[in-house]
């Protein structure tokens, strides 16, 4: 197909994601991402937040595909995220008959977003940063007892079924 607008959005859900069914059985999951764009400003040398933009999204069950089912269960509200998706302007009428319209994203993958989540090694970090683990560990995932020498000095066990 040709003509389609493809958007990448980075940013927080809003509200939980929410599982609905169609007449016709077909599930969907809707929920809502906000956007925070930020802006270096040189003249004040610092970051501006802009205004947020916030996208609603519609994820579809797919045959085998259950990306509505994935994401109902996966994402939560506050949750970072990274949607890719088709945009697409929904149409309708409100109650007073006028014809309303709305940008949405129809998602084709989205996933949590790391990119500032807070990971083991940094929460285990006494002081911070990026220095050396506070402490070697006393075995290795098999058992064996941890050799003199730093992290992976162990030889493999020949008897690992692998």
């Amino acid at each position: 197909m040709s003509g389609e607008t493809y958007i990448t959005a980075v940013g927080k859900l809003t509200r939980d994601p929410e599982l609905k069914f169609l007449q016709n059985g077909a599930a969907v999951a809707e929920f809502s991402v906000a956007v925070n764009p930020r802006k270096f400003n040189k003249q004040t040398n610092e970051w501006e937040n802009k205004p947020a933009k916030y996208w609603d999204c519609t994820a579809w069950n797919a045959g085998k595909q259950t990306l509505a089912d994935n994401v109902v269960e996966a994402l939560h509200k506050g949750a970072s995220v990274i949607v890719y998706g088709e945009l697409e302007t929904r149409t309708w009428e409100d109650r007073d008959g006028k014809k309303r319209s709305a940008d949405q994203l129809r998602v084709i993958s989205v996933g949590k977003d790391l990119t500032w989540h807070q990971g083991k090694s940094q929460q285990q970090q006494a002081g911070g940063g990026y220095s050396q683990p506070t402490s070697m560990p006393a075995a290795d995932a098999w058992g064996t007892p941890a050799a003199s020498g730093g992290w992976g000095a162990v030889a493999p066990d020949p008897d690992v079924p692998f």
